[in-house]
C-alpha cells in the first residue's frame, strides 16, 4: 500500500541536508544511499528518530565556500527513507524516497558534524500531487535519443523493462541514473513541471550523445555517501 504524501503544512521547518554532487533527488523517485561516514551515520539515525525525514542537494562550486562547507545550490529536493538496512561493518543502506522540491531559505548550525538547512516548499506543492500519466512525451524521440546515448556512453540496458515503463517514472528514473554533469542535473531537478523535465532530459540525451563521454562508468547503482 502507498504511504500519502505529506500535507504541505505538515512538512518540517528545518531537515538535515546531504551534499553530494552529482546525486538526482526527484519528487517520485527513488535513490539508493551507501551511508558510511560517521556524520552522515548521524544525520541517518536523527532523521529516522524524527519522521524519517533528509534532503538532498548539490554542492554549487561556482560560489565561494562558507564556514560549513562548499556553497550549495539554491534548490534541494525533501526525501523519506521508504527503506533501509544495516550492515555488520555499521553501514546504512537506504533507499530515498523523493517528496518535494524547496528553496534554501537559510542554512542552520550543524548538528552532530552535518549540515541543516531551513527550505521553502510553498513554490512546489505541485510535487506532493501524482504526475500525469500523460507527459505528451514524445517517447520514440526519446527512445531513439536514449539508444543513442547509452551506445556512446557503452552502457547496456534492460530495453525490454525500459519499454514497460510508464513515460512519468521513465523520465524521473533517467534523470536520476543517468550519469549527467552536476549541472545538468540541476537543471532537470528545477525544470518547472514534469513535461517540461522530460523536454530537458531529451534535450540532455541528444547532445550528450555526441559529446566526447568524459568517463567511462555505468549509471550509478547505489551512490556511496562518503
Amino acid at each position: 500500500m502507498l504511504r500519502p504524501a505529506p500535507r504541505l503544512e505538515d512538512l518540517p521547518e528545518a531537515f538535515p541536508v546531504f551534499p553530494l554532487g552529482g546525486a538526482l533527488l526527484l519528487p517520485h523517485g527513488k535513490l539508493p544511499l551507501n551511508i558510511f561516514e560517521p556524520r552522515y551515520l548521524a544525520m541517518t539515525e536523527d532523521a529516522l528518530a524524527a519522521g524519517r525525514l533528509l534532503a538532498m542537494i548539490q554542492p554549487d562550486h561556482a560560489r565561494p565556500p562558507g564556514p560549513t562547507g562548499p556553497a550549495l545550490y539554491r534548490v534541494g529536493c525533501l526525501g523519506r527513507i521508504s527503506s533501509f538496512s544495516e550492515t555488520d561493518d555499521g553501514r546504512y543502506l537506504v533507499t530515498l524516497t523523493g517528496l518535494i522540491r524547496f528553496t534554501v531559505a537559510e542554512e542552520l548550525e550543524m548538528r552532530r558534524g552535518y549540515r541543516r538547512l531551513r527550505g521553502e516548499f510553498a513554490p512546489f506543492s505541485a510535487d506532493l500531487a501524482q504526475i500525469p500519466a500523460d507527459l505528451a512525451l514524445d517517447r520514440p524521440a526519446l527512445m531513439q535519443a536514449l539508444r543513442g546515448y547509452f551506445a556512446h556512453r557503452g552502457f547496456d540496458a534492460n530495453w525490454a523493462a525500459i519499454d514497460k515503463m510508464p513515460d512519468a517514472d521513465l523520465v524521473v528514473t533517467l534523470a536520476m541514473v543517468c550519469p549527467f554533469d552536476p549541472a545538468e542535473k540541476q537543471a532537470l531537478l528545477e525544470a518547472p513541471t514534469p513535461a517540461e523535465r522530460a523536454d530537458t532530459l531529451l534535450a540532455l540525451l541528444q547532445i550528450d550523445s555526441h559529446a566526447p563521454p568524459d568517463y567511462a562508468e555505468t549509471p550509478p547503482g547505489r551512490i556511496r555517501a562518503s
